[in-house]
């Protein structure tokens, strides 16, 4: 335990290009995983906050959804959120995929590649015309050549936008140390906003969703586009110690159904499975999950299921 006196804590937001690796960080910063990783892009809906601990501070990791160029009602709510969560935080780390940058200005670069460098001019646009200054963490630096490495963060760095740069993996740590030790620099000075020993303030109603909503994506990402969500319609505390959730998958036409359900309903069954598994463990005690696919071809219109990811409907 710290002596209050010296105790420091505050909130760091992550922003990115979807697939920028913002969820990888966020699970190896905190050491627990609080933010769903899938390779589908697009798959956080809600600002989740992971808690860093590093000394005497305290780090509340604001995991932004990606920001991209929005479309529907959905992805205006989730980009309104991610700027949200940005404006609210004491320091903002702007998160890039160096390796698919590059590419998209070769001409081994894919479609997504360029989606994604667009979607960083967007981000640093955006940065300029509100004149927030951020840290900017190159990520997915494995096997990259160093010049190479820092003709592109000198290139960013004449934006205006940026105080500093870290060279990152989120996914093997390298330089994640470096990159903790000074978001813990940038806390204010004041108590602890939580436990120490508590991983995620997300509800344990939206987190079994998102545990769900993940073990959908990693089963029929072919399939399904993003036409599906996850409610936690019952959360019960059974006297035994266990807990009995109830879920319904939706899906928006009668024809996704059945590639939910599977063959005699074997997908669903692996989903609930892989959910269920996962969820004993995040929680530390039995569950017992039961799952229901429902035809709603209005849901991304739910103001419920908007409450429940923490965004805002009327954005």
């Amino acid at each position: 335990m710290t002596d209050i006196e010296n105790q420091r804590a505050g909130f760091a937001a992550i922003i990115g290009a979807p697939n920028a690796g913002k969820s990888t960080l966020v699970n190896r910063l905190t050491g627990s995983k609080v933010s769903i990783v899938t390779q589908k892009v697009q798959t956080t809906r809600f600002p989740v906050r992971g808690i860093a601990m590093e000394g005497d501070a305290q780090i509340v990791l604001v995991d932004t959804p990606g920001i991209f160029t929005p479309r529907r009602r959905l992805d205006r709510a989730m980009v309104a959120s991610a700027w949200g969560g940005a404006e609210d935080a004491d320091v903002v780390v702007h998160l890039i995929d160096a390796q698919s940058h590059i590419n998209a200005e070769g001409r081994e670069g894919t479609a997504a590649d360029r989606r994604s460098a667009e979607d960083t001019e967007t981000i640093i646009a955006n940065l300029k015309a509100t004149g927030t200054k951020v840290i900017l963490a190159l990520n997915k630096i494995d096997g990259m050549r160093r010049d190479t490495l820092l003709g592109l963060s000198q290139k960013l760095f004449e934006s205006g936008v940026y105080e500093e740069v870290y060279m990152i993996s989120a996914a093997n740590g390298d330089g994640v140390e470096d990159l903790k030790q000074r978001l813990a620099r940038s806390m204010p000075k004041g108590p602890w906003l939580y436990p120490e020993d508590q991983a995620a303030d997300v509800p344990v109603r939206v987190l079994a969703a998102e545990i769900t909503r993940e073990k959908v994506y990693l089963r029929v990402h072919e399939e399904l586009p993003y036409s599906a969500a996850v409610e936690t319609t019952s959360f019960e505390e059974r006297a035994d110690g266990s807990a009995r959730i109830e879920q319904t998958i939706y899906v928006e036409r009668e024809s996704q159904r059945p590639i939910v359900l599977g063959k005699g309903g074997q997908t669903l069954k692996w989903i609930g499975q892989k959910a269920r598994e996962e969820l004993n463990e995040i929680l530390g005690r039995q569950v017992h999950l039961f799952l229901t696919v429902k035809v709603d071809p209005k849901w991304q219109d739910s103001r419920a299921l908007y409450a429940q990811f923490g965004l805002d409907f009327d954005v």
